[in-house]
């Protein structure tokens, strides 16, 4: 545990040294608090359990409580995840971006309960989720996932490590150097500073596996943790290894990066169609129900709104752009932002923006993303 604790400090210091601007425009962008109506709601504490900076904890239910990051505070969690205490056992909702933001929430977990831990739940494979796998496996907790989710490790991050900073971030690079006006050169930048922090991340941490695969067509499943229990099933649209974690009879949802709220959407690796879609399985959810979503604030219906019409305005921005027949890379460069918008994070253009216009670029034209 120590050397867990060690390895994750050096991983924190390298990429925060290497997130340079994201990291300075993450300082610009703190999560904003609580809103009004849900700061008003029995179900949700006022004061978080315990906040660090880089993450908080607030119970949100009976025996329900979500771990919320700050990402303008520091790279231990990066992700929104949480954990379930039953009488009998307990659950914890994702991997972060470190052994040290496992530790965090397993630590927040033990000053409420000693009942074991039943399993640990990758959400999907994204580094920020799944990097601090490494902290479950020396605490010999089970990591869950679907059962895509090892493989697309493997291949996304393996090939990182050992790898020269250089060669992992040539095509960025050469973007950035490609770039034609200020505003490209940013955008440019932004692609940079995110593809440094996967290198660094991947780089300065011991990968682990998920070693209980979720079997998608044996979705969805529920887990009794004795009192409480919680629905584990699967969505399209984020990554193609999306699970959430329902607890029905509270009307909360865990919904891993099926929803950004009041940020762009990561759409790299996204069905955007199908993620469209999966949204709009959201809104027909209770209407008081509570969402954790991947990343951004504790959220309701208002929130599942949001997303959509972050996707709405994108979609009528790309099909105004690819019925006058403008290239997709044109079209990406001419996206601008709406006043309404203004403030939502965007990781990087490239990530967000970019993948989203080029694949309703493809559906459009009849292949798939």
């Amino acid at each position: 545990m120590h050397s867990n604790q060690a390895l994750s400090r050096r991983s924190f210091l390298a990429a925060t040294s290497c997130f340079g601007a994201a990291v300075a425009f993450a300082k610009l962008l703190p999560l904003p608090a609580l809103g009004e109506d849900l700061a008003q709601d029995s179900r949700i504490a006022q004061t978080p359990l315990v906040d660090k900076g880089f993450a908080s904890v607030r119970k949100m239910g009976n025996g329900v409580y979500a771990t919320i990051s700050d990402f303008s505070k520091g790279a231990q969690t990066i992700c929104n995840g949480g954990f379930l205490i039953g009488r009998d056992a307990a659950l914890l909702i994702e991997g972060f971006a470190s052994p040290a933001g496992a530790g965090f929430q397993m630590d927040t977990l033990r000053t409420l309960s000693q009942v074991p831990v039943r399993a640990a739940l990758d959400t999907h494979y994204h580094f920020d989720h799944s990097l601090g796998n490494a902290f479950y496996g020396a605490q010999n907790i089970p990591v869950w996932a679907h059962a895509r989710v090892a493989p697309r490790i493997i291949e996304s991050y393996v090939p990182l490590q050992g790898m020269e900073r250089d060669k992992a971030l040539a095509p960025f690079e050469k973007r950035l150097q490609s770039a034609k006006n200020d505003t490209e050169r940013q955008r440019a930048q932004s692609d940079v500073n995110a593809a440094t922090a996967v290198w660094s991340l991947a780089n300065g941490t011991v990968l682990a596996l998920p070693n209980h695969p979720l079997d998608p067509g044996k979705l969805p499943v529920t887990i009794d943790l004795g009192g409480v229990s919680a629905v584990l099933d699967t969505y399209p649209g984020h990554s193609g290894t999306d699970v959430i974690a329902r607890v029905p009879d509270q009307n909360i949802v865990f919904t891993g990066d099926l929803l950004f709220n009041a940020w762009y959407p990561v759409t790299f690796d996204a069905s955007i169609s199908a993620w469209r879609a999966t949204l709009g399985k959201f809104a027909a959810f209770d209407k008081d129900t509570l969402f954790v979503p991947g990343h951004g604030q504790l959220c309701g219906q208002e929130g599942i709104a949001l997303s959509r019409s972050v996707f709405d305005d994108l979609a009528e921005h790309a099909e105004k752009m690819y019925k006058a027949g403008v290239p997709v890379e044109e079209a990406v460069q001419r996206y601008a932002v709406p006043e309404k918008f203004k403030n939502f994070p965007i990781f990087a253009w490239g990530f967000t923006v970019g993948p989203t216009i080029a694949k309703l670029y493809e559906e459009w034209k009849g292949g798939r993303p």
